[in-house]
């Protein structure tokens, strides 16, 4: 374990000043709105305010604010937050992030998480939090060869809480999080007290009853999931088959990074008119700014590419069934990429143990909606305390 602290050179930051005043901007048709992009208006004034308002420095100062570290798991270098709460009966939580995201997305949840007295809660609920960073992400080093798929990773993460002395702790986590928690608990069943999940993604099963009943909510998730597989998965198929040349334009024009980034933060999030209506603008640009110094487009793609060139394809990788010993919850925010049907979803999770459906609140739960989030971890939580 090495401690770790970020120091992003002057130079480097200075580059990306020079490199947002250079940006040739693209032509656009006329009224297009969202359906085509990110509008060119909406990315001039984002890139505007990252080039001359936006602080760094602040963001840095944060993030160093917490504990944070590096230790070399299976050949690679992984990046991660340790937080230990001051209550000595305090429970391990590992947070897994996923993309477009970082270990930035869980920043506004450390707090309340590890230390619930000081934010108005029980002492009991407490965690020690480990939150690491996708190897290929943020600070964590760039696999050099393959096969780092979700599977490895979760391998990793078991190991990463051994050397803490951590022998029994919950999993939590969505998008490439979701997947990575459940393969831990696989891999890791002896020290996985349970898993709580902000994503979960469902589909029919093959019987000719399998929309028998449905409600009118299920149903329209259902067409949601039906528009997402139609219209919503250009980046995957991207970053599925060609990683290595989406990289290059991505690794050399943050406008470009910062357009790949946050469309999905205004398609994925309870955000009506732009991204900003769900998260704040710091926030999206302290996470762009963490893939944009760590060059890591590319690498962070390439978790895609490991998960569809193995024996599952994209859609095995994320559809289940878990066979998994530990209880499971799923917190639905109902403006995710594809919220889950729990009719569904009983089918692939035997041990599905807590369903909570949200009013509010898309895809990154931590970044908009971190008290309801923190609150339902906390509940689902208390009952794996009593766990002997």
């Amino acid at each position: 374990m090495r401690t770790f602290r970020i120091d992003i050179p002057a130079a480097d930051v200075e580059d990306l000043h020079r490199r947002l005043d250079a940006t040739r901007w693209p032509r656009e048709v006329a009224g297009a709105g969202w359906t085509r992009g990110v509008p060119v208006e909406y990315l001039t004034q984002l890139t505007d305010y990252w080039r001359t308002k936006f602080d760094w420095r602040a963001a840095e100062a944060e993030i160093n604010s917490h504990p944070q570290f590096r230790t070399e798991i299976d050949g690679v270098d992984v990046h991660f937050l340790h937080v230990r709460s001051p209550e000595p009966s305090a429970v391990p939580l590992i947070l897994t992030h996923g993309w477009p995201s970082s270990f930035v997305e869980f920043l506004d949840v450390i707090g309340p998480l590890t230390d619930p007295a000081r934010y108005g809660g029980d002492p009991g609920d407490a965690f020690h939090v480990v939150i690491p960073s996708i190897p290929g992400y943020g600070f964590s080093a760039a696999p050099t060869d393959a096969g780092w798929d979700v599977p490895r990773v979760a391998r990793a993460w078991a190991e990463l809480m051994s050397r803490l002395g951590y022998d029994r702790y919950v999993a939590q986590g969505g998008d490439w999080g979701k997947v990575i928690s459940l393969r831990l608990a696989q891999a890791d069943p002896e020290h996985v007290l349970g898993v709580h999940l902000n994503m979960l993604v469902t589909f029919p099963p093959d019987t000719p009853d399998a929309f028998d009943g449905l409600d009118q909510r299920d149903l329209g998730r259902l067409q949601r999931a039906g528009w997402f597989q139609q219209d919503g998965l250009g980046w995957a198929k991207i970053q599925s088959t060609r990683p290595q040349t989406l990289a290059y334009g991505l690794t050399d024009s943050p406008a470009g990074q910062l357009a790949w980034i946050v469309e999905k933060f205004w398609e994925w999030t309870d955000s009506p008119a732009s991204p900003e209506d769900a998260v704040h603008r710091d926030r999206l640009l302290t996470n762009a700014s963490v893939y944009w110094f760590t060059a890591t487009a590319g690498p962070s793609a390439q978790l895609y590419f490991e998960s569809t060139h193995t024996d599952a394809d994209f859609v095995g990788t994320w559809a289940g069934p878990w066979p998994v010993a530990a209880p499971v919850a799923v917190a639905v925010f109902p403006h995710d990429a594809t919220p889950p049907i729990r009719r569904f979803a009983e089918g692939i999770l035997p041990t599905l143990s807590r369903w909570t459906e949200f009013d509010k609140g898309g895809h990154f739960a931590a970044l908009e909606q971190p008290g309801p989030l923190v609150e339902d971890i906390r509940e689902f939580s208390r009952s794996l305390r009593r766990t002997p």
